[in-house]
């Protein structure tokens, strides 16, 4: 199948695939190697290799898919779960706790909903929001009583400033896999900055509107001051003694400064020993490993090392589904550049480059508002634009880093019933599912479009 027919099916299967996740509640690893399969066979990839008279091999259908499921895992397998296991670690040792007090020091109780907004933003880089919002919530809770902001204000500043993070910036796995599959995994730094640009202004409006709806809405429990500070003190007693603050902040910093020194050594155009050593250490991999001995040197800090097993086995579980799940996607985008749908929408890309930026961060809303899960949402579309990159226009590293931004705006677009985040900002805020749709799932919208807005700006400069 060639041409118009193709877009077609290539349509009907990303409904399909839709559909089968957010109304029959088929898991996503089911729904895309399913649909990837019989998009397949129906675009016309031959059911085994076949060779040409001038020796070229057009690989069957099943090594297509072996090949696009094996490609995620030697790409990202590893730096998703080192992201992971430095984010469990930080949770167990009480380090992001630590990273939240920081935030508060720095910008004071005098504005208390920027305060839980950055403190989210930063404690969700390492670790899922979702996570996040629990572990801060007491927090939370506290500065209600302390400061007498609003607690419907400090609820979204805070999922806010968790939710912008968990969908920009790496070792959260969302980004890092979108990053690799399309051809920018190599150089996560460049990803992190932008990650970290691209939060101005959705952290402003998630701000603006938190002080606006706060106004607006009320919790339905405002919790009592003494059980509140009680309940954080108590929270903190269990880890004994929080981490110092080049402790807590280490396992996420010294990454991050290794990848910028390997860039920056690139850039330089260092070569001999160092330029080999500096490389070595400032690949993803290598980096991560990095801060992953950062983190166990604090877990043994805090006497926690008979943990490590189990906190590595719990890792491993949260990770399974998002690696499979990832490399479902990469099958899905396997599938897509095997078949003629490359060609027809290179010769037919004036559509396309007019959308460009745009096209990826609709499809990723698409698939958020639809199944609920962003990091789902994030690879799955980055499967699917990361063959037609070029014909998008965003065929440099820095253009295909904004695409990954765009994916990750998409993919907050929205939070609503069918996302375990809803329910966990509606539950721990206090807050009935119709108080929930006028505040998280509004704040959603808010932050997706004003992120998006502030990306197509860049694109018009980058």
């Amino acid at each position: 199948m060639t041409g118009f027919p193709l877009i077609i099916a290539f349509v009907i299967a990303i409904i399909l695939m839709i559909v089968a996740i957010s109304k029959f509640k088929i898991h996503p690893f089911i729904s895309i190697m399913t649909v990837s399969l019989l998009l397949g066979l129906v675009a016309g990839i031959p059911l085994v290799n076949q060779t040409a008279d001038d020796g070229t091999v057009t690989l069957g259908l099943a090594n297509v898919i072996g090949q696009g499921f094996s490609g995620t895992f030697t790409s990202i397998g590893i730096v998703i779960i080192l992201g992971a296991l430095i984010g469990t670690i930080l949770e167990k040792t009480g380090a992001a706790l630590k990273l939240a007090d920081m935030v508060i020091h720095i910008v004071g109780k005098n504005h208390p909903e920027l305060a839980m907004e950055l403190m989210g933003w930063v404690v969700s880089i390492p670790v899922f929001c979702d996570s996040g919002f629990v572990i801060l919530n007491p927090i939370r809770k506290a500065l209600v009583n302390r400061t007498g902001a609003s607690s419907v204000a400090m609820t979204i500043g805070l999922s806010s400033g968790l939710y912008i993070a968990h969908v920009f910036i790496p070792p959260t796995p969302g980004p890092i896999a979108a990053a690799s599959t399309m051809g920018v995994g190599d150089n996560l730094l460049l990803v992190m900055g932008l990650g970290a640009l691209c939060s101005i202004l959705p952290l402003i409006a998630g701000y603006f509107f938190a002080k606006y709806i706060g106004k607006k809405v009320q919790a339905d429990d405002e919790a009592n001051a003494n059980d509140v500070k009680k309940t954080y003190e108590e929270l903190v007693a269990e880890y004994g003694k929080l981490p110092g603050s080049f402790n807590a902040v280490a396992p996420i910093l010294v990454p991050i400064i290794l990848m910028a020194l390997g860039s920056i050594a690139s850039m330089a155009g260092l070569t001999g020993t160092a330029n080999d050593i500096l490389q070595f250490f400032g690949t993803p991999i290598i980096a991560l490993a990095v801060g992953t001995i950062f983190a166990i040197v604090q877990l043994s800090g805090a006497g926690k090392m008979a943990d490590f097993y189990d906190i590595t086995n719990e890792t491993l579980k949260t990770v399974g589904p998002i690696l499979f799940v990832t490399a479902a996607g990469g099958v899905l985008g396997k599938v897509i550049s095997s078949t003629d749908m490359i060609n027809y929408i290179t010769q037919n890309a004036a559509l396309l480059e007019k959308i460009g930026i745009f096209f990826p961060f609709i499809l990723a809303a698409i698939l958020k508002t639809a199944q609920g899960s962003s990091t789902v949402a994030i690879t799955t579309t980055a499967g699917i634009v990361a063959p037609i990159l070029t014909v998008l226009g965003l065929g440099t590293p820095v253009r295909t880093a904004l695409a990954v931004m765009a994916i990750g705006a998409g993919a907050m677009t929205v939070s609503h019933a069918n996302d375990s985040y809803f329910w966990v900002v509606t539950n721990f805020g206090g807050m009935t599912p119709e108080k929930g749709y006028k505040t998280q799932t509004v704040a959603t919208l808010i932050l997706g479009i004003s992120s998006m807005v502030e990306i197509f700006i860049l694109s018009l400069f980058l």
